[in-house]
C-alpha cells in the first residue's frame, strides 16, 4: 500500500483511502484542580460522534456568571484533538487567565469527513450548550449572553464559518459576543505574492494538500470554506450583526499574510470592530507547541483583555 498524501509525523493517506494519524501524546481530563484548572470530557453528540472537553478555573475569582469560550483546534481539518498536550495545557491555563469556561470541541476530521461537516459539528455544539446549561453542573456559571468563538489555524476558519451560520440562522439561545482567531487558515485559487515566491513552495505544497483532503471532492480553493470572499452575508448582516473580531497573527508564520487579509476583508465589509495583533518573532500555533512560553502568556493576556471588554 503506497502513501498518496503525507504530513510527516502527523498524517498518512494511503492509496486504498485509509488514513493513519500519529498522535503526539494524550492528556486525560482531570476533575481535580491541576495547575490551577480542572477539566472534564463530555459527549456533545454520540451519533456522529462529537466530543469535547470543558476547562474551568480551579478557584474562580468570582461567584457570578463566567463568559464561555468555545474553542476549535487546528490541524488543517484533518488532524488534532483537544486531548493533545499542547491544547490541554494552553486551554486550561487560558481558562484561569481569562476566568472563563472553555469548551474545546473534537469535531469529525477530513478526509473521512470533508467540509462542511466540521462546520456543522461545531455549530451543533452551540445547540448542545444551550440545552446543557441547565443540567450540566460544570456549566452552572456559564453566561450564554457572553459566548466567544475561538480557534487556531483551521479552528480559526471554523470560528468564522460558525459565526456566519449563527447569523444566517438567527439563533437566540446563545449570544456570540466576539471571535478570537489565532493564525487563521484561509485560501483561494488566486495566489498571494508570498505564495508565488520560490522560497514558499514547500509551505504552499503542504497547505494545498490539506485543502485537497478537506474540501468537498470536485471543489477548489474558491470553496466558501476556503475563500472568505465567498461568504454569503448581506451588507446589513456584516455591519449590524457580525460580532467583534480579534485576529492574532505570528510574524514567522507563512499564514500571517492570509490572517492580515482576513482582517482587512472584514474591515472593508464594515464589521464594527476588527483588531489585528501580531506576535512578531513567533511561528504558526506557537501557543500549542509552547504553551508555557512568555509569548503564549502574552497571547493569553491579549485574549483576556478582548473578552473582558465585550
Amino acid at each position: 500500500m503506497s502513501i498518496v498524501e503525507e504530513a510527516p509525523e502527523f498524517l498518512e493517506v494511503l492509496s486504498d483511502g485509509s488514513v493513519k494519524r500519529f498522535v503526539p501524546g494524550v492528556v486525560s481530563a482531570s476533575p481535580e484542580s491541576t495547575n490551577g484548572f480542572k477539566s472534564k470530557d463530555v459527549i456533545i453528540d454520540s451519533s456522529k460522534p462529537i466530543t469535547g472537553r470543558i476547562f474551568l478555573p480551579g478557584n474562580p475569582t468570582s461567584l457570578s456568571k463566567l463568559p464561555v469560550v468555545v474553542y476549535f483546534h487546528g490541524g488543517g481539518f484533518c488532524i488534532g484533538s483537544t486531548t493533545w498536550p499542547g491544547y490541554h495545557h494552553f486551554l486550561g491555563g487560558f481558562s484561569v487567565a481569562s476566568q472563563s469556561i472553555v469548551i474545546s470541541v473534537d469535531y469529525r476530521l477530513a478526509p473521512e469527513n470533508r467540509l462542511p461537516i466540521a462546520y456543522e459539528d461545531c455549530y451543533c455544539t452551540l445547540d448542545w450548550l444551550g440545552h446543557q446549561v441547565s443540567s450540566e453542573p460544570w456549566l452552572d456559571q456559564a453566561d450564554l449572553s457572553r459566548v466567544f468563538l475561538s480557534g487556531d489555524s483551521a479552528g480559526g476558519n471554523i470560528s468564522h464559518n460558525v459565526a456566519v451560520k449563527v447569523i444566517r440562522n438567527k439563533i437566540s439561545h446563545v449570544k456570540i459576543s466576539g471571535l478570537l482567531l489565532i493564525h487563521p487558515y484561509f485560501g483561494s485559487e488566486k495566489r498571494t505574492e508570498k505564495e508565488m515566491a520560490e522560497e514558499g513552495a514547500g509551505d504552499v505544497a503542504s497547505i494545498d494538500m490539506f485543502w485537497r483532503l478537506s474540501i468537498p471532492e470536485g471543489s477548489n480553493r474558491d470553496y466558501f470554506g476556503c475563500n472568505v470572499e465567498k461568504t454569503q452575508l448581506s451588507a446589513t448582516e456584516w455591519i449590524d450583526e457580525f460580532p467583534a473580531v480579534a485576529v492574532y497573527v505570528a510574524g514567522l508564520d507563512f499564514l500571517k499574510e492570509r490572517g492580515v487579509m482576513y482582517a482587512e476583508f472584514l474591515q472593508k465589509k464594515g464589521v464594527k470592530e476588527v483588531k489585528l495583533v501580531e506576535a512578531e518573532k513567533e511561528s504558526h500555533v506557537f501557543h500549542v507547541f509552547h504553551p508555557e512560553s512568555e509569548a503564549t502568556r502574552l497571547l493569553e493576556r491579549n485574549m483576556t483583555e478582548f473578552i473582558r471588554s465585550h
